[in-house]
Order: structure tokens, then sequence, then C-alpha cells
């Protein structure tokens, strides 16, 4: 395969395929020169002072470090001008951005996790960016960050893109635009993403999953009966041993499922039950899960297809199950028994 930037992929997707439009691809591009900012504050850490506490709390009552804050800022920035947005919603905000006055108005929606994983920034584990694009429906009312939701509540299968960054080793951009899945490195002495991944894959058997291990005290019982099968190994119902990774960022921990197969795991607990689950739906779940089906995984919550629900409010959350496709579908049909 010969080398391409992703201005280079974008324009072919648009161009030669019909799959996106002008404003996507700019859209696209001005985000990936967002992460691309980010990547340079996260490889600074402290010596630009962005480690550590915000001193503040985001929407879901999380305390904030520096860089969720500036991440966020970098990505408002970046597109609030361009004229492809209508609006944004983030983690780190309670109600949507709607794009100022002086700027004109787009036909897209962008909602993003500005820095997935935040808990391992201070110890130099990888973390990420993910972010969801959707159509902004016609005749929305934007007239304020209140009425603006009501323009974001639309299923995963409406996603018209997702993608995301991770900031490990080197900085890579996972992206779909509903035609496949590929990847990009970030070239710093380019100053640009080059691709350097087409047609991802996850294969649909496998032998490693993803999960807290912590928490399964708390699980419902048909999580505890499938992960107690694969802890058995060959001596259990599956008859093979599996191995367990887990960093604690979705990011980190899904990129390495797309990349090589497996299957990840945040299901429901006691714990997360009155809040609907852990991981948030429009902004966490959905763009993952659209991207690992487009690599031809499953995503579900146990229970249903995540790119299904139709969510009720922006930071929604719900339990996720995704990857390998025969070992989501072995867990999903142990929740329906």
């Amino acid at each position: 395969m010969s080398q391409r930037t992703l201005a280079h992929y974008l324009i072919e997707e648009q161009r030669h395929k019909g799959v996106i439009n002008a404003d996507l691809r700019f859209l696209i591009e001005v985000v990936s020169r967002a992460c691309q900012a980010i990547s340079v504050a996260i490889g600074k850490g402290g010596l630009g002072g962005a480690l550590g506490e915000a001193g503040s709390d985001n929407v879901q009552g999380e305390a904030q470090k520096k860089l969720d804050v500036l991440s966020n800022d970098i990505l408002l920035n970046a597109n609030e001008w361009g004229g492809h947005l209508a609006a944004m919603a983030s983690e780190e905000m309670d109600l949507p951005h709607t794009i100022p006055h002086r700027y004109p108005q787009g036909e897209y929606l962008l909602l993003f996790d500005p820095l997935d994983g935040s808990s391992n920034i201070d110890v130099n584990v990888s973390i990420g960016t993910i972010f969801s694009v959707l159509k902004c429906p016609d005749g929305a009312d934007l007239s304020s960050p209140e009425a603006a939701e009501a323009a974001f509540l639309q299923a995963g299968t409406s996603q018209v893109a997702a993608g995301y960054t991770v900031y490990g080793p080197t900085t890579l951009l996972v992206l779909t635009v509903g035609d496949g899945v590929v990847s990009f490195t970030l070239d710093r002495e380019q100053g640009g993403f080059v691709q350097t991944g087409e047609a991802m894959k996850i294969p649909a058997d496998t032998s490693e999953f993803s999960i807290n291990m912590a928490n399964q005290r708390f699980w419902e019982a048909p999580m505890q009966r499938y992960v107690s099968d694969m802890q058995l190994g060959k001596d259990g119902p599956l008859g093979k041993d599996y191995n367990m990774r887990w960093v604690g960022s979705m990011v980190a921990d899904v990129h390495r499922i797309v990349t090589r197969g497996g299957i990840f795991m945040y299901p429901m607990d006691s714990k997360m039950k009155e809040k609907g689950g852990k991981l948030r739906l429009m902004y966490e779940a959905n763009p993952m899960a659209m991207i690992v089906e487009q690599a031809g995984g499953a995503a579900t919550t146990g229970y249903e297809r995540i790119l299904e629900i139709v969510p009720g409010k922006i930071h929604q959350r719900c339990a996720v199950i995704m990857g390998s496709k025969n070992e989501v579908d072995r867990a999903t049909a142990m929740h329906k028994v």
C-alpha cells in the first residue's frame, strides 16, 4: 500500500467514492489538527505544566485533569469557526456548545470525549480522544444550548463518521466514514497524519479479554458466568486458555482489539446501575461501536445492539461489550437466557 495522507484519503472518499462531502471532509481534517495539538500538549507533560488536577469537576462529577480542560478547549476553538458545524457536545460540558453567531453555521454535530483515560495521564500511560459526527436535523432549534440538546439525541446508526486518537508511543488516528476502518500515524516531521492501515478487520474469534476484574463482585450473573468460563481455560466449557489485558483507558483497550482481536467489556454492575452504566453512550460507546462494527466486530450492552439505542440525554450511559463477533455473540446470548 502506497502511503497517503489523511487529506488524500478523505479527498478520495469524497471525489471518487462519493461517501462524504466537502464539509465532512473539512470537519474531519480540523478534528485531526486539534488532535495533533493535543498530542503536542501531552508530549510536553510536566514540561508544559499540564499535569495534575484542574481543581474542578465535570458534569459527571469527576475531577478534571488540567489536560482534560485543555483538550476540550483545543477541540472547541478549532471547530467553532469553520462553518461546518451546528453545535458540539463534550464529556466535559453540561450542555452543548452552539456555534457563535459571528461564524457561519454548518450541517453537522460533533460529539467528543476530549481525553479518554485521563486517570492515566500522570503515570504516562496511553490515553486518547474519541469523536462522533452526526447530521443536524433540518429545522433543529439551536437558539440556546438547552434547546440544542434535542438535535443530538439520535441513535448511533445515524453517525456519519467516528474516530479515535491514541496518544501512545506514536500518535494514531483510527477512522471510519462508513466505508471500513483505516488508521493513520502522526508524522511529526511532516506535521500531519499518514495512512498506515487500511481495511482493518477484527478476527471473529479470540482468546483475549479486557475487563476490570476489580468490579467482578458487582457484575450481573450472566457476566459472572461468562468470565468464569474464560478463566477456566482449557478445562472449562470454552476449551481454550484466555489472556486478560486491561489498560484502564477505553481508547487503548479497544484499539488493541481493533488491531489484533479480543473482547472489551464494561458490563452493568450494581454500583453503576442507577446511572445506566459506566461509559457514555453518545461520545464513547457509539463511536467505538461504529468502528468495531465497520471492522467486522459486534457491540452490544448484553441485551441490545449499542448503535440502535435511542438516547434520552447527551450524557446517557450504557453497559458495553464489544470486539470479536463470536465472543460478543456468546456473551450476549448468556445475558438473554
